[in-house]
Formats: structure tokens, sequence, C-alpha cells
């Protein structure tokens, strides 16, 4: 009988007292405003730049889909749907310009990517702070130097008649040779920013706890089984986010570094979508269909992002959102 009436009890309770309103949004952004406040204030000038660089440029995208009018300006020009699109995918350029992208870009992908995690795992096993110190700085030292000194340089080693590196292949230059170009280019990026880039790697090292190696070296591990069941694993998931982010941009050969690189006998293994794009667009004036293969290259671009993204997901329950 007491028991009934406990439950009788607690079920009229609620109903006869007031219940608390659940708090709408703007006070909840306020709430939180009130909260984090400095870190909105420090990352504002972040999102500001962002904001103005990278949203607000997206309005020209229509340029894409419209015959561009100088006259009536960006949203003025005639629509024309996926004209420029069609353009490019029938010209015969297209499958020449989307080769020679994607062999250079996935070849520097895959070294870029390679390289600094080796570089960090060998400079981890530097037993000396000094030695270890000194070759990190001898490494990324080349990251700094200018893309058009880089490809001075490269135009003085490889002269085949001067070039302490040309003499090497004869009379042949490798930089007119359209099969020796795309190595030319992606070893030339691995030396130049291999260093930099595995300074995250090394940072996640780190953090790895000493009494990890203690151990492995107790239970008789060598060098090599210390970077396999030590150091590989712990850098593993930060290899994984930054191959997921290189993806995105896996169609994005770098422009001045190409472009630089081009002369009339490798063009038909340089001819990539940035040079091609800023041929169409700049020199030529053809806006819309620039801007339409500039698009096409973004999308691609994201497809792969998304792809990756995913796959990681999957495979490591490791992502990026």
């Amino acid at each position: 009988m007491n028991t009934r009436h406990s439950a009788t009890a607690a079920a009229v309770a609620p109903s006869s007292g007031v219940e608390r309103r659940k708090p709408g949004l703007l006070e909840r952004f306020t709430d939180h405003f009130q909260r984090y406040w400095q870190l909105w204030v420090l990352s504002a000038p972040a999102l500001v730049f962002v904001a103005i660089f990278a949203y607000v440029p997206m309005w020209g995208i229509q340029l894409a889909f419209r015959k561009f009018d100088s006259a009536r300006g960006l949203t003025g020009g005639e629509w024309v749907g996926l004209h420029y699109f069609e353009q490019f995918f029938t010209s015969p350029l297209f499958g020449e310009i989307l080769w020679n992208t994607f062999r250079i870009s996935l070849w520097t992908l895959v070294t870029g990517f390679i390289f600094p995690i080796i570089l960090a795992l060998l400079i981890n096993q530097i037993g000396s702070s000094k030695v270890k110190g000194f070759v990190q700085t001898v490494t990324y030292m080349p990251h700094f130097i200018s893309t058009v000194v880089i490809v001075s340089m490269l135009n003085i080693f490889l002269d085949p008649n001067n070039g302490f590196i040309g003499k090497l292949f004869g009379d042949e230059s490798l930089l007119g040779s359209t099969t020796a170009i795309t190595a030319v280019y992606w070893i030339s990026e691995v030396w130049q920013h291999c260093g930099w880039n595995c300074i995250i790697y090394l940072a996640a090292l780190s953090s790895v706890d000493p009494s990890l190696y203690e151990a492995a070296k107790i239970d008789g591990a060598g060098r090599f089984q210390l970077i396999r069941y030590v150091d590989f694993p712990a850098i593993l998931p930060t290899a994984g986010v930054l191959l997921i982010l290189q993806m995105g941009s896996v169609l994005n050969v770098g422009f001045d570094k190409i472009y630089l690189l081009q002369n009339s006998l490798n063009m038909p293994a340089t001819e990539v979508i940035s040079t091609y794009t800023f041929k169409i667009g700049i020199q030529s004036a053809q806006f819309s269909y620039s801007t339409a293969i500039g698009l096409f290259n973004t999308i691609v671009n994201f497809v792969f992002l998304i792809t990756a993204n995913a796959i990681s997901k999957r495979v490591s329950n490791s992502s990026i959102f």
C-alpha cells in the first residue's frame, strides 16, 4: 500500500512543480561567449582572414557557368551552364594535362610523405642532442630557399656542359627530357621540404614514454625493433591525418616551380592544370573557361579528401572529421 502511494506521489510531483525552461539558442550562444570570449578574440583575426580570402571569393565561382562580360561584371554575363566544362573535357589537351598532373602530383605526394617519416625516425635514433639539433637544422634549411633560387640552382647543376650533375648524363639536358623532368621535380621537392615536414613527426616521437624504450631494450630489442614496435606506432596517427590533408591537394601541383621549369622541350610532360589555367585565364583572357577548369580541379581534390578520410576512418579509426 505504501509502495503504491509513493509511486503515485512520484508521478504527480513533476506535474505539480515548475518545469525548467530549456535555454534558447541565443541564451546558449551568450553563455558560451561569456565563458570563452578570450579564445574568440584570439581567433578573430584568423577567422576574418579566412572569410575574406577564402569564402568571399567563392562568389566568383558562378563565372564558370556564365559567359564573362566585362561590362556586366561577374553576375551579368549570359548563363551557359556546363558549356565550359564540356569544352575542357572534349579538348585534345585534356588527357595529356590530366595525366601530367596526376603523374607529378602522385610522385610528389608519395615521396613527400614517406621520406619525412624515414628522416624523422633516423634523427630520433641519434643519441647526442647537439648532433641531432645540427642534423635537423641542416635538413630543414632548404625549406626557406626561394623557389626561383631552387630552379636557378637546378639549371646550373643540371647543365650538360658545366653542371657537375648534368655532366654525368652526357649531352642530354635533364631539364629538356620529358621522361626525366618528373624525377627532377619530385627529387628537388623532397630535398627542399623533407626536413621541414619531418618536424611534426619528431614532435610526435618526443611524446613517447622513455620507459618504453628501456623496456624494449631489456627484452633485447635492437634499433630496428625500436623503430618498428615503438617509434612507428607512435607516429602512425599523425601520419594518417597528414596523408588525408595531402590528399585534399593531390592535383595542386606547385604552379610557380613547374612553370619556371617549363621549356619548349619538356612542355608535353610539364603542362599541368595549374599552368594551363594560368595561360588560358591570364594570358588568353578566357576567364570563364579558366574558372571552370579551376573548379573542376577543386572538386576532384575534394572527392579525394572525402574518400581518403572515409577509408582512414574505417581502417584505422583516425580521421579529420
